[in-house]
């Protein structure tokens, strides 16, 4: 069964978090859900989740896959925590598949994982800095090798439904999917 990493930092985009989260266990795939520290973490529009465990916890148990939910100051959270870089470079440099939606793929970009691929965020999430050497694209979701990124919270179910059949195939997708009623 493929394991999913899942970190939540204060000021997560809720619509992301709980799609992606629900989604991926609705496919029978393992998430792990870990807050930057220990407790409950608040989104940006103030939900309040409890998390698996810690990051601290899971920086050494290997993972098929790291999504990053968006929102901000999630993203910017995310991407000013060091260890978030770490374990992306440790799963890109082992070809597993890092994934970003809505202003969270600055923290690839940041950790140089955008180089060179085409990739997508929230309008405006990435400046023409990290945006040097990325073929940007407008659609909703943007898979190009081992690195998907999507929009933003109307793009979630989407870019669910993406990373479940990166994981685990189109037959899973669609079981997921058809109850949707999409």
């Amino acid at each position: 069964m493929a394991k999913v990493l899942i970190p939540l930092a204060e000021g997560f985009e809720e619509l992301e978090a709980v799609t992606i989260i629900d989604l991926l266990r609705r496919a029978e795939i393992e998430v792990v859900v870990a807050g930057l520290k220990d407790g409950p973490v608040r989104g940006s529009r103030r939900t309040v989740i409890l998390p698996d465990t810690t990051l601290e916890q899971v920086m050494e148990i290997p993972f098929d896959m790291m999504v990053l939910p968006g929102g901000q100051p999630g993203s910017n959270n995310l991407n000013a925590d060091e260890r978030i870089h770490r374990l992306l470079q440790r799963l890109s440099h082992a070809g597993k598949t890092t994934a970003a939606i809505c202003a969270a793929p600055l923290v690839l970009a940041s950790a140089g994982l955008l180089k060179g691929k085409k990739a997508t965020s929230y309008p405006g999430a990435l400046g023409a800095q990290l945006l040097e050497g990325v073929d940007y694209q407008q659609a909703a979701v943007v898979r190009d090798g081992t690195v998907i990124t999507s929009r933003g919270p109307g793009t979630a179910m989407d870019f669910a439904l993406t990373l479940i059949e990166t994981l685990a195939g189109t037959a899973v997708r669609q079981k997921v999917e058809a109850p949707l009623q999409r």
